[in-house]
Order: structure tokens, then sequence, then C-alpha cells
């Protein structure tokens, strides 16, 4: 989730996706190097939002093209100047959270299921559901000036796949740090953090050349199994821990008087009035 935070989000983070965008090719998918290496780009700029109609549409185009035997990598990126300001707000009203939340979960239950190496080449604003996504690849490459953060709890709520995913790719105590604080970090601060891989002027070049360098020379098959062997421990998580995580979310948390509260004043371009319950 998260759609940046409520003083540097452009105006039309607020307004929810319309139909037609569905038509537009929300995700542009392209093949590289023989078929080795798939990019999929989330082409709604400026803020590429993460909602149930660009989720489908990243869905589908992994179900399309992921399953080629010669596929090593998957290279996700935003189209313009952002990565993602992150999932719909709007769809986290509590009449829409439940089919926002199955559907971007089990999004990364397909990730996973491909046992593929995972790239993400981030500029801009890199927040909530967006960094979630990041941050589920193996080498996140960063632009200078990317902003990440999970302002989740800025609105009442928490991030179940951050909640799963960063105490496993960054230690217990930066992921305490992104998702109870909320705050937004620099390209600098996330490098140090272990967000991210590698800080680049050229982030999508410096992706390019380690792939061309560390991955294109090995056996598609060996690979997969090798990210299966590697990733033994993360996928049981995403299996498991995502589901409670999931389950607190939406059990627990959404019938809370905050977390109605904090989507509402967000929604309302307001500050939010806690109670405490």
């Amino acid at each position: 989730m998260g759609e940046g935070e409520r003083d540097s989000v452009p105006e039309d983070i607020h307004v929810a996706w319309k139909p037609w965008r569905i038509m537009t090719g929300l995700v542009v998918p392209k093949h590289a190097h023989g078929g080795a290496v798939l990019r999929l780009t989330l082409d709604a700029p400026p803020g590429n939002i993460l909602d149930i109609a660009m989720i489908r549409a990243l869905r589908g185009a992994i179900d399309a093209h992921g399953g080629s035997p010669s596929l090593k990598v998957i290279v996700l990126e935003g189209a313009g100047a952002n990565f993602s300001f992150g999932a719909s707000i709007e769809e986290h009203r509590q009449e829409k959270v439940h089919a926002l939340l199955s559907s971007f979960h089990e999004l990364f239950r397909a990730l996973a299921a491909l046992d593929r190496t995972l790239v993400a080449v981030v500029r801009g604003q890199c927040l909530g559901g967006g960094m979630e996504l990041a941050c589920f690849c193996q080498r996140v490459f960063a632009h200078p000036r990317t902003r990440m953060g999970q302002p989740e709890i800025n609105l009442g709520v928490f991030p179940p796949v951050a909640s799963v995913v960063l105490p496993l790719r960054c230690g217990q105590a930066v992921a305490d740090e992104v998702c109870l604080s909320g705050r937004s970090f620099t390209a600098k601060e996330a490098l140090a953090a272990r967000l991210v891989d590698e800080v680049a002027a050229d982030p999508g070049r410096a992706a390019e050349r380690w792939i061309v360098k560390w991955i294109l020379p090995k056996s598609a098959a060996s690979l997969a199994l090798a990210v299966r062997a590697a990733r033994l421990r993360f996928n049981r998580a995403i299996d498991a821990d995502l589901e409670e995580t999931e389950r607190i979310y939406l059990d627990d948390l959404i019938r809370t008087q905050d977390a109605r509260e904090g989507i509402e004043a967000f929604l309302a371009r307001r500050r939010p009035v806690w109670k405490d319950r």
C-alpha cells in the first residue's frame, strides 16, 4: 500500500483508477537477449499506482510471458519519473481492501513460483506497495534521487508484504524502522540499510551490466533451481507468514476506528484524528 506522504504527493495520486485504463496496457512486456530477459514496465505514470487493474495486468503479463524455460531474469521498472507511489488508497477502503490484498498477495506468490531472478530498476518515488514489489526482488538498482518508504502506519495501517519480506532482506531492526516509523529513506540510506543493492546515475544500465556479467552466462535450468534453493526459507514465509499478516490486516486491523479514519483522512486531504481504538 501507500500512495506517498500527504504533503509530497502529486494531485492525481488521490484519483481512483478509471475503467478505461484496463484497456490501455498498464504493463508493457519486452523480451531481450533472445528471451532470456523479460522487462515488465508499470506504464501508468506519473505514479504507476498498484491498483487492482495494474496488479491484474502485471499478473497477466507474468502468466503470459514468465513460463519460458529459457527465461533467466525478470526486470521490473516504472514508466516515467517514478517506480510507483504504491497501492491505491481508494481501494484500501473496507469494501474494497479484501479484493486488493488478495490480488496483490497472489502476485507475489506467482512471482515466487516462477523461480526466476528478479531485478528492480527504481527511480523517483518507490513507496508502499511499490517498495514491497521492489524489495521482493533479488537485486535492486536505484537512482541517487530515489525515495523509498512504507508510509502505511501514517494512515493507521501496516504493510503485510513488507512485514514478511523486509526482516529477511535487511534484518529485523531495519524492518522495524521502516514499518513502524513510516519515514522515507534516501537512496544513500536505503543502500546502507540493504533495501537496495546498488545506487547508480543510470540504474537501468547498471542493472543491464549486472545481468549480462553475472546471470546471462548461466544455465537457465540451473539458475531456476538455484533460485528455488536459495529462496527456500523466503518462499516458505510468503506461503505461511503472508497469509497470517493478511489475516491480521483483514480480521483485526480494518475493524479498528483508526484504520478507517486514516484512510478517509488521506482521501479527504486532512489530518487524521486518532481514537486509539
